[in-house]
């Protein structure tokens, strides 16, 4: 399955007086970025959380965010006085700045919000018990499984758009055809009528193998036969393979070089315009397969 490097997930546990909560999101990148933030207390099991995440997202930039909230009844929780204080500025100063009353009314709707930050309640047990250790992994698990979902969902969005580009192509392609005989033509008494407007005597044998020798360099049947291939190559690594972001990104930019080599020697405004039209195509499809994976 074609899957989107961009994507979202989320997971609560709740163990022993906690809930812990991860946050996965990811965005499209060469290689894999990945940023791990956890708590203090989580410190320890930050590098089997990399490898965790790392076997399943492969490639994207993706950051993780761990917390826990302490509940404040359990015997264990102990609020950080300091930390709590610091908080509490800040939050006094900003709302000064912006105007707003800090009565009685707003400190008691402050302080439950101020409890609710990163480290205020902690729990004064500094070890892990291995039942917190197992719950922290299966809720990496589960972010990382709802992440996946989203990501199945955002790629097969993708592809089929990306198809939909392609066919489209595909059709300006032979939209072409009905104007390279008249193209023919046109170029031939173009020629015929530059020569004869400048006076030249030429041989018409000779003038008619030049004038084939020149159309001939502008024939467009093997770009048109190579960019057909390349848009079906494109629908077959979709339908039949996993991790195509990189390849079908190498296909679109061989697309791209027929396309341009078709526009240099349309030498037709009707088909240049349709070359244009391609070439607008091609370039949303090389936007939205730098998302997939």
């Amino acid at each position: 399955m074609i899957k989107s490097m961009t994507g979202y997930g989320k997971a609560e546990t709740a163990v022993a007086g906690k809930k812990i909560t991860v946050e996965i999101r990811s965005l499209n990148s060469k290689q894999l970025d990945l940023s791990v933030k956890v708590p203090g207390l989580y410190r320890g099991l930050e590098y089997e959380i990399r490898n965790c995440v790392a076997k399943v997202m492969q490639r994207g930039k993706v950051d993780v965010f761990i917390s826990y909230e302490t509940d404040a009844s359990s015997g264990s929780a102990a609020i950080n006085g300091t930390l709590f204080g610091e908080y509490y500025r800040q939050i006094e100063r900003i709302a000064s700045e912006q105007g707003i009353g800090w009565d009685t009314q707003t400190i008691a709707a402050a302080i439950p919000a101020i409890l609710r930050l990163p480290e205020v309640v902690q729990n004064e047990n500094t070890s892990l018990s291995e039942e917190e250790q197992s719950a922290v992994a299966e809720t990496v698990r589960q972010a990382l499984d709802h992440i996946e979902q989203f990501r199945l969902q955002e790629g097969d969005t993708l592809i089929r758009d990306l198809l939909r580009r392609v066919d489209k192509i595909r059709a300006l392609k032979e939209e072409v055809t009905p104007y390279e005989q008249a193209r023919t033509e046109q170029i031939k008494a173009r020629i015929r009528e530059n020569i004869e407007s400048a006076g030249i005597p030429v041989d018409s044998n000779r003038l008619e193998q030049e004038m084939i020798f020149y159309i001939e360099k502008l024939d467009i049947t093997e770009e048109k036969v190579r960019l057909e291939n390349h848009c079906r190559y494109f629908h077959e690594v979709a339908a039949s393979e996993d991790g195509v972001g990189r390849k079908l990104g190498f296909i679109a930019q061989e697309m791209g070089r027929e396309i341009n080599t078709l526009g240099s020697k349309a030498n037709d405004a009707a088909i240049q315009k349709l070359v244009v039209q391609m070439k607008d195509e091609l370039e949303k499809i090389k936007e939205q397969v730098l998302n997939l994976l």
